[in-house]
């Protein structure tokens, strides 16, 4: 008995030292969310950008090595994970948030070289997503820096624009998340743009799912041979709001990939859709549980990783 007790503590230890925690820099860095959110709330004023590309480095980075900004390492031979084809559409404006705000930590005595460059991503994404009008939460901090970033290892670890509602459900599962936490973290296309590139073959092929007034809008806006740096808004009629709109479109047959689109004729997943459609709060309250969820994946604590000094360079 004593030693199934022993062998159950030294199992459970690594869970238990892994653990995020809110106000973990209460010691260390009182005010960093104070002085993250100010660094947020500066670029923002810049750019409307900051908000949908702060939101899908989070995620990109969660999804491949775990949230970790390894996403964040930029390579002279152009083989870290940015580098990738899945990554090379990131905005610059999300990188720049992060760098911006790690400055103005490092700046306040004290808190030099004390905070991670993924637990800034956390805060920032937090901060983007409630200035673009979505729900305040609380951030679970404490992740470390990794020190592997690599373009090779991303591939057919982030969801396709043509996916279906099997393989949405099986990539998102692989990362510990539920069927309704993919659904609300498919809302965060309410905000952001994508490149014509990307639905070209929608548009063009008649995908019956599509509305057809929207796709003849969609035709126009991205006609064939298209300039690739043209984008367009995921949301067409509220792009600048983080609200529960996208529910909507997708009702109307205005879901601008089929992978969103599929989240509404699937019946298997309608439902939640029609919830969040009818119910923001229904919306905000499943976004928040799923993102918290997202924030825990892969996560570097304790000893593991590194604390960086430069977001863009392992120290």
């Amino acid at each position: 008995m004593a030693k199934f007790c022993l062998l159950f503590l030294l199992v459970l230890l690594p869970l238990v030292s892994a653990q995020l925690r809110r106000n973990f820099y209460s010691a260390t860095c009182p005010n960093v969310e104070f002085i993250v959110r100010n660094a947020v709330t500066r670029k923002l004023r810049q750019t409307f950008v900051t908000a949908p590309a702060t939101l899908r480095l989070f995620f990109h980075d969660c999804f491949v090595e775990g949230c970790d900004a390894s996403v964040m390492i930029a390579s002279p031979r152009n083989n870290a994970e940015k580098d990738s084809s899945d990554n090379l559409s990131l905005a610059g404006d999300g990188f720049d948030t992060v760098m911006q705000a790690k400055a103005a930590v490092d700046a306040v005595p004290g808190c030099r070289n004390r905070v991670s460059c993924a637990d800034i991503l956390a805060m920032a994404t937090r901060d983007v997503i409630n200035m673009a009008g979505g729900p305040f939460y609380n951030v679970e901090l404490g992740r470390r820096d990794g020190r592997i970033s690599s373009a090779s290892r991303v591939g057919g670890k982030l969801p396709q624009p043509s996916f279906n509602l099997n393989q949405l459900n099986f990539m998102f599962a692989s990362q510990g998340l539920n069927q309704t936490d993919m659904i609300a973290l498919s809302g965060a296309h309410t905000i952001g743009v994508s490149h014509c590139t990307r639905i070209t073959n929608r548009i063009f092929n008649f995908d019956p799912t599509l509305n057809r007034n929207y796709a003849m809008q969609l035709q126009q806006m991205c006609p064939r041979n298209v300039d690739p740096t043209i984008a367009i808004n995921m949301d067409p009629n509220t792009p600048r709001t983080f609200d529960n709109i996208y529910f909507k479109n997708l009702q109307q047959g205005m879901g601008l990939f089929s992978s969103d689109q599929v989240l509404f004729t699937d019946p298997r997943s309608r439902a939640t859709v029609n919830q969040f459609a009818a119910n923001k709060q229904a919306f905000e309250q499943a976004f928040v549980a799923a993102i918290t969820k997202l924030g825990r994946v892969g996560v570097k604590t304790g000893n593991q990783g590194e604390i960086r000094r430069d977001c863009s360079r392992f120290n």
